[in-house]
């Protein structure tokens, strides 16, 4: 198979469900079951290309940086800040503790499940309820916390599951996708540039070319991904995830079983 075909697949893949909450981990996990199987530097790269390009989309959010004196401003990025914070110091135990994604695809069919479920019975118990558009100190530390849930556990999506303890929480489905998706972007680049970094200290051997066509399809697709998701937010639930998660987990268990 050529090498330019599964940088393809994996760039679309990735770049499709990064921010939608359906895990991009647990997808690629899955694709490379039938693609030959990518390194961690790989998939985070990837991952670095579809959050690099979203950037656009939240300029209005993003000139907050040149407004930090303002309180508003200083508040809303200190949220930021201390979700991230929470999710690095986080990571980096995670990483001494050797915490290593699964290759099986068993505990992402089950992840995948879990959440549906939890997005569904959410979203019951939201129904009628009035929902805020404000981020409290209390959802920002959640969602740091979610990052690493999602970290540990491939198919619990890093977007899914910090999307989800927004909603949990009493936020807006609006304000909770858009905080998970500024949340992501510091949290996705530092991991990006920390295995980079990783990578060319151990000299590792990549195909750099293939890397960076993945990069870019991932970026378009994710593009175009994240626009319409925003747009979604505003007047659907996330019961349609919940279910596609549930279909998508089964499904996976299903060709597991089958092809025991």
């Amino acid at each position: 198979m050529s090498v330019w075909f599964i940088a393809f697949i994996l760039g679309f893949v990735e770049g499709l469900t990064e921010f939608i909450p359906v895990s991009s981990t647990g997808h690629l996990l899955i694709a490379q079951h039938w693609v030959p199987r990518q390194s961690e530097l790989y998939n985070v790269v990837i991952q670095c290309g579809a959050v690099l390009v979203v950037l656009p989309l939240f300029a209005e959010r993003l000139r907050m940086l040149r407004r930090w004196r303002e309180p508003a401003a200083r508040t809303f990025l200190a949220k930021i800040g201390v979700a991230f914070l929470i999710t690095a110091v986080g990571g980096l135990i995670l990483k001494k503790l050797h915490v290593k994604l699964p290759e099986e695809v068993g505990p992402v069919a089950w992840a995948l499940i879990v959440g549906g479920v939890l997005f569904l019975v959410v979203e019951l118990l939201l129904r009628g309820r009035r929902l805020v558009d404000e981020i409290p100190w209390s959802v920002a530390v959640a969602v740091g916390l979610a990052q690493l849930v999602a970290a540990a556990f491939p198919g619990a999506s890093r977007s899914g599951t910090t999307i989800l303890i927004a909603l949990a929480l009493g936020t807006g489905r609006g304000a909770a996708t858009e905080f998970s998706f500024l949340v992501g972007i510091p949290t996705l680049l530092a991991a990006g540039a920390l295995e980079i970094a990783k990578g060319l200290h151990d000299h590792t051997t990549e195909n750099w070319g293939a890397l960076g066509f993945a990069s870019v399809v991932a970026a378009a697709v994710s593009f175009i991904a994240v626009k319409w998701l925003l747009r979604f937010v505003q007047t659907h639930t996330f019961t349609g995830f919940g279910l596609y998660r549930i279909a998508a987990g089964l499904a996976l268990l299903g060709l597991a079983w089958a092809g025991k």
